[in-house]
């Protein structure tokens, strides 16, 4: 009976395996991690309902009745004042980079017309590129109508207050009129799956010549840690290519995605956005010890980037420490960017803003994998 199973001999393969899990720091730390980070960005990062959006407003009546109507908008929660834009045109850049998610017009002479009973109409334009973020907000604005003005309707303009509502309000979805989903969601997936694939792929490549024992003969050359890093980088960038080329014929032939913007100004930031990840892949690489610590990391990396960037929920629905994070993550910014050029027709101007970060966070990658590439083996 010993000789088909010996509870000794299962103990002490019992006891090694704990043992190699206590020495391998990196997968004890995942064990504990990531259940503690899943609990804590589920729990009190990801909202579906975000607060406190961004607003500017135009008044061009200057009366009481247009202040009433900014503080009820304030009052909803749903809105933040931010600034008052001088001219449509500043109105429409602060919605095209996304500094405002709202811009409230009132028109000249509203407030006359008011008092006359006429009826006119406040423009409330959405930016609802994520329907998401603003299906909630919009429809906390069909009660404002009703109580905006009841404190100034009052004495001889009682009667205006008495009415289904003493104006219009309307409002104007713009980049995503119909509320698609998979206007947001499909653009979107291409940084999520340049992410995983290009962390993944590259977060393999130095890690599997160690395992092959070919690393020797790499090092044996007179290549610098620079020339191995990038030499190993640019086959890769043609598949991102690749993958993001096919991602956006089957979203056009399929989805119907709308393309407004300049492709060409699209694939210089999908370069940019390859070379970010797969100077992470290459640090996650140098740093890790075989390929499944590499992948350990990489899936680290990944969870965040999910549930952090604004890909699956409104990321102005994050609490601010949750948002400082997600500013840090280069599928962030990859995300404004591709959903601004493809779906507002934004052009470089408006996508350098959201492009510098990327940089920086490349370029801080690159000194941390540089330090760490080993030129001779330990």
């Amino acid at each position: 009976m010993s000789n088909f199973f010996s509870f000794s001999r299962w103990l002490g393969i019992v006891g090694k395996e704990f043992i190699q899990l206590k020495r391998d720091r990196l997968t004890f730390g995942m064990i504990v991690g990531i259940p503690v980070i899943q609990l804590v960005l589920f729990g009190f990062a990801i909202n579906s309902d975000p607060k406190h959006l961004p607003t500017m407003l135009i008044d061009a009546d200057r009366s009481e009745f247009s202040r009433s109507i900014q503080a009820a908008m304030k009052n909803s929660d749903y809105f933040a004042f931010v600034g008052e834009a001088q001219s449509e045109a500043e109105a429409d850049r602060a919605l095209a980079v996304g500094r405002a998610q709202f811009v409230v017009t009132v028109p000249a002479g509203f407030g006359r017309a008011l008092v006359r009973g006429e009826r006119p109409a406040v423009l409330v334009e959405a930016d609802a590129t994520d329907p998401t973020a603003t299906v909630n907000a919009i429809s906390a604005l069909g009660q404002l109508a009703q109580s905006a003005l009841a404190h100034d309707l009052v004495g001889p303009l009682a009667p205006l207050a008495g009415r289904s509502g003493a104006f219009d309000l309307v409002v104007h979805p713009r980049y995503n009129p119909e509320a698609v989903t998979q206007y947001n969601v499909v653009p979107g997936l291409i940084g999520v799956i340049l992410t995983m694939t290009m962390v993944l792929m590259t977060g393999l490549a130095i890690t599997r010549e160690q395992e092959r024992g070919t690393m020797e003969n790499l090092l044996s050359t007179p290549a610098t840690p620079l020339e191995v890093m990038t030499g190993k980088i640019v086959p890769y960038v043609m598949i991102g290519l690749v993958q993001v080329t096919l991602v956006l014929i089957l979203a056009r032939a399929i989805f119907s995605v709308p393309m407004h913007g300049d492709l060409g100004v699209l694939y210089l930031a999908v370069l940019l956005f390859i070379a970010a990840n797969l100077t992470l892949g290459l640090t996650f690489s140098t740093v890790a010890r075989n390929q499944l610590q590499a992948m350990q990391m990489t899936f680290f990396f990944f969870l965040p980037s999910m549930l952090l960037s604004g890909f699956m929920f409104p990321f102005r629905g994050m609490p601010g420490w949750a948002q400082m994070i997600g500013e840090v993550l280069p599928l962030t910014h990859f995300l404004r960017i591709v959903r601004g050029i493809l779906l507002k027709g934004n052009g470089i101007a408006e996508a350098l803003p959201e492009a510098w970060p990327i940089v920086a966070f490349m370029l801080v990658v690159t000194a941390i994998g540089l330090r760490a590439f080993r030129s001779t083996l330990d």
